[in-house]
């Protein structure tokens, strides 16, 4: 067993989804954090726990090939990019094992695994950030919470988001400090202004700045509507959202409008869409499309298939296939994602589909009880997966495929492997890098009753 403190010299093997090195003291695994594979450092031990054990890095004796540089002042402190001191084909290789490490270890299942998808651009893909607003040394700064605390890191320049957002954010900041208004204190759940929330199309550039309120302070914020006016002629909606409640979770139920639309447009996937800021939409758009061609190619739907798109969100996937089945039958437990998606039909003039809200399980049997018989089902479940009891209803179901889009491997391969138990074999499944730089990967897996 290593001791605490103890320091000695190893060379890394493998990195972990955390962005953690893997190496070996006395037999025990030793996760380092800011390593490469092919670092040789010396390494102290700083925790030692039953199974494992974490080091930091006292000196690099040997530098990996894979190293670079990180391009990014506060990388090491926010912890957003937990790959930026690799190259970014490093990243990939190992993306693509904790895909395919998921899959054979922990489902057990031997599919053909496809070509890796990487992002052609991993700066400024973004088209999505939201930054708390806290109080250092008596002046508003925004940025991101630092691993694991809510220890604000002042960021306007992140490397991940689009350029104009460094501009907008300087300028509100500017604008809090000179009309002085307080900033939130969540311990005390006092002050106002709480996060500053921007979305941008990736077709379009049309861009929404969401200013996250803790009470409605629409006269205070006036003149930094015109002030924001003039940054960019892009910017097409000012929202202030309220939110008064003591939580995490950045969002209130309200939106007030406070310049221009109530949403910006963009597309996806040939379908125009409108996005509020309560919408989900995927932050990659460039990479959402291939992610999702790469599902509707694993469906290959024929013009009399039903497709139901559990998880559906705004609709975007089912959207996607609707050119190319007879119906799309969406299921969601968001009531304004189900709005976001009977919107986005309506204005890319698709009639056949239609939208339900509740749990995708519940709906989608009560559905099966009035008839419904899909031949194809699309799951895009949360990070924690599948349910028992939608893992069950979706068997039941008998659908002739099953595509399952997921952004965490290991519970699509748990996932997958309780469908292959219920007599569906996991055919394939390739991984998309969605989030280059973070510990982020997603996959799309195809199954079918068929081997086939």
């Amino acid at each position: 067993m290593p001791e605490k403190n103890q320091i000695f010299k190893a060379e890394i093997t493998d990195l972990t989804a955390e962005g953690n090195g893997v190496c070996r003291a006395d037999g025990m695994a030793v996760f380092v954090p800011g390593t490469a594979i092919g670092d040789i450092a010396e390494i102290k031990i700083v925790k030692v726990l039953k199974s494992y054990a974490f080091g930091i890095v006292e000196k690099i004796i040997e530098s990996s090939p894979d190293r670079t540089d990180n391009f990014c002042e506060v990388f090491k402190k926010c912890g957003g990019c937990l790959f930026r001191h690799i190259s970014y084909e490093a990243e990939c290789r190992t993306k693509n094992k904790l895909v395919r490490d998921a899959f054979e270890r922990i489902g057990g299942l031997s599919p053909e695994f496809e070509n890796f998808l990487s992002a052609e651009s991993t700066e400024h893909y973004r088209n999505k950030a939201q930054y708390p607003i806290a109080n250092i040394d008596g002046k508003a700064v925004c940025g991101f919470f630092a691993p694991r605390s809510h220890r604000l890191v002042p960021v306007t320049d992140c490397a991940l988001q689009p350029e104009i957002f460094s501009k907008i954010l300087k300028v509100i900041i500017d604008y809090i400090n000179e009309k002085k208004l307080p900033v939130y204190d969540e311990s005390k759940n006092t002050g106002i202004m709480r996060h500053i929330y921007i979305r941008r199309g990736a077709h379009s550039g049309e861009i929404m700045v969401c200013l996250v309120v803790r009470k409605d302070v629409s006269r205070q914020l006036s003149g930094l509507c015109r002030i924001l006016s003039e940054v960019s002629g892009d910017i097409k909606s000012i929202v202030m959202n309220i939110n008064p409640q003591k939580t995490n979770v950045i969002l209130g139920d309200k939106c007030v409008t406070l310049s221009g639309r109530d949403t910006i447009s963009d597309t996806m996937c040939g379908n125009k869409i409108n996005i509020s800021p309560l919408s989900f939409y995927q932050v990659n758009t460039l990479q959402a499309e291939r992610l999702y061609s790469k599902a509707l190619e694993y469906a290959d739907p024929k013009g009399s298939d039903t497709i139901a798109d559990l998880y559906c969100g705004a609709g975007t996937i089912g959207l996607s296939m609707a050119h190319k089945a007879a119906k799309i039958i969406g299921i969601e437990i968001v009531p304004q994602a189900v709005e976001n998606a009977m919107g986005n039909c309506f204005l890319n003039h698709i009639q056949n589909a239609e939208f339900y809200c509740g749990d995708a399980g519940e709906v989608f049997k009560k559905l099966q009880q009035d008839g419904c018989s899909p031949d194809i089902i699309v799951i895009d479940p949360p990070r924690k997966g599948c349910s028992i009891e939608t893992i069950d209803i979706i068997s039941e179901a008998t659908p002739r495929k099953i595509i399952m889009i997921s952004c965490n491997p290991a519970t699509a391969a748990r996932d997958a492997k309780l469908l292959a138990d219920k007599g569906y074999c996991v055919n394939k499944v390739c991984g998309v890098d969605l989030f280059p730089r973070t510990g982020h990967v997603e996959c799309v897996v195809l199954m079918s009753r068929d081997k086939a």
